[in-house]
């Protein structure tokens, strides 16, 4: 292939000559002329490697600014396809474009920073839901508000480290204002969720395939190139593989079961067709035995206290309509823990193992509440600034050359620790103060609606928020998207409320005047 070097000379020797034709001299830019005249003399060429690098850069603009712009002409289908590409990007780093891994990581941000762009800058006429000065709003601006003020804190070094951390702080947050404009319907939303947790039973089949795979199949494999261990049972009598479905680690794949599962259990309050009804119940049965296979406490823990929660507070509420409902479950629980015992029955064993075997369920809770108070010593009143813990600060500094700021005095893998590192106490207190203030909205929400289904979404919100209260969230690749989009159910179920029962209502007076024309001797 000839050299785009070769064609470097002859590139300014044309555009010099385009210029030579001008006929009026004054029309040409003096310093533009000066510039190509001094690169058509110099003997400096670009070496192989840059220009290889140069290309790269180039395709690299090219592919953002096409996605910014695809996804900048539908907002709606972009952000409902950010739910899709979130559930395959570890497969495609994984897989099938390993050497493309960065680039795909940011895949979904770039998606919906064209979402953004065009319903908050250029909605074209388009109807924007109203931020209100409610006492969620306030919570949020203000907790963005010290993050973005943490994001330019001198210990960072640089400010680019600081964007890195704000943008897994604040970057999903413009969602919660976009969801009552989203969905338009009731039914439009139940499609979207049907169809999307629809995705856990080929990811929930994978999983069972790496189970029972060796560990060293490709099935298995981490992103390559990281030289990270692949986790497994063995400490508990079993080379079995803790599975990782279609994401790239195992931690994203567990956020990913226990935010789907608190969406799955409310399909079931709502008029389905059989086959839609069957497969609900096989998705519950996945995901709850891919957990199982995760070989993690936390997915297994929270679908249990989401269960005694969920029917807990329905049966508070409505009694007799939650029993007749637990036993039409029955037949699927019978069936579900059959499978388990017979087909499945290495897996049940191999987490009870591996469960049994240790002991610290109860401090880590404990030090996941109490922990972040004793770094208080370390952080005064001021933090390290948003992004010091991320775990790409440390490339993007080699990468840019960027200083490396203040040492972190202490390693902490506890979000509510990094939180308190990153952000001081008046930080920690805003940010934790918002999520409460987010679960106290869910149940108000919850306590508010009259329609079955969108109170059973209110309150499968309400759960996940409060049991995964200490789990990652911010650094947290799959949950923390999630994480938001419950939370802005708080802004979109009333509003399907409203705009079901409007159209309930015009249905009936359309009926009434119908029957009233119908009728009437005066017609």
């Amino acid at each position: 292939m000839t050299s785009v070097v070769q064609f470097y000379p002859l590139i300014l020797h044309t555009i010099n000559g385009v210029f030579a034709q001008i006929k009026a001299p004054s029309d040409i830019p003096t310093d533009l002329l000066q510039f190509i005249k001094t690169l058509e003399e110099s003997n400096t060429l670009w070496t192989a490697e840059e220009e290889f690098f140069l290309i790269q850069l180039f395709i690299a603009l090219l592919l953002v600014f096409s996605i910014i712009y695809v996804s900048f002409r539908d907002w709606r289908q972009s952000v409902k396809l950010v739910f899709f590409v979130l559930v395959i990007d570890g497969a495609l780093r994984k897989w099938l474009l390993p050497q493309a891994s960065e680039f795909i990581y940011f895949l979904k941000d770039l998606i919906l920073l064209g979402a953004y762009f065009r319903y908050y800058i250029f909605p074209r006429g388009e109807d924007r839901y109203p931020i209100q000065n409610n006492f969620i709003n306030i919570f949020i601006i203000i907790s963005a508000g010290w993050c973005i003020f943490q994001a330019f804190n001198p210990n960072l070094g640089s400010p680019l480290v600081g964007l890195l951390g704000l943008k897994s702080y604040l970057f999903y947050i413009p969602l919660i204002w976009m969801m009552p404009r989203l969905f338009r319907s009731q039914q439009e939303l139940y499609i979207f969720l049907r169809n999307h947790l629809f995705l856990l039973i080929p990811v929930g089949i994978l999983g069972i395939v790496q189970f029972f795979s060796p560990i060293n199949s490709p099935i298995n494999q981490y992103i390559p190139g990281r030289n990270e261990p692949i986790a497994t049972f063995g400490f508990a009598g079993t080379r079995n593989v803790r599975i990782t479905g279609t994401f790239s680690y195992l931690n994203s794949y567990q956020g990913y079961l226990a935010a789907c599962f608190g969406l799955l259990i409310p399909q079931l309050s709502i008029k389905q067709d059989q086959i839609w009804r069957i497969l609900t119940y096989t998705e519950i049965f996945l995901t709850i035995l891919n957990s199982f296979m995760t070989g993690s406490r936390t997915p297994v823990i929270a679908e249990i206290l989401f269960i005694l929660g969920y029917f807990s507070i329905r049966a508070l509420r409505q009694p007799e309509k939650t029993f007749l409902w637990l036993g039409r479950l029955l037949p699927f629980l019978a069936v579900a823990a059959s499978l388990s015992l017979i087909a499945f029955r290495p897996v049940v064993e191999a987490f009870w193992v591996r469960v049994s075997s240790n002991t610290d369920l109860a401090e880590r809770i404990a030090s996941g509440f109490i922990g972040p108070f004793s770094f208080l010593t370390y952080t005064g009143l001021d933090g390290f600034g948003a992004g010091a813990t991320h775990a790409g600060a440390g490339s993007l500094r080699l990468a840019l050359g960027l200083p490396w700021g203040t040492p972190l005095p202490v390693e902490v893998e506890p979000e509510m620790g990094r939180v308190a590192l990153e952000l001081g106490p008046i930080g920690f207190i805003l940010w934790y103060g918002m999520r409460v203030a987010i679960i106290f909205a869910l149940w108000r929400t919850f306590t508010r609606l009259k329609r079955l289904y969108l109170r059973d979404l209110a309150l499968a919100g309400f759960l996940i928020h409060g049991i995964l209260f200490i789990n990652q969230m911010v650094y947290h690749n799959s949950f923390g998207w999630y994480y938001w989009f419950y939370t802005g159910l708080v802004f979109l179920l009333p509003q399907l409320e409203r705009i079901e029962n409007w159209r309930e209502e015009q249905y009936y007076l359309q009926q009434y005047n119908t029957q009233y024309r119908t009728d009437s001797p005066y017609r």
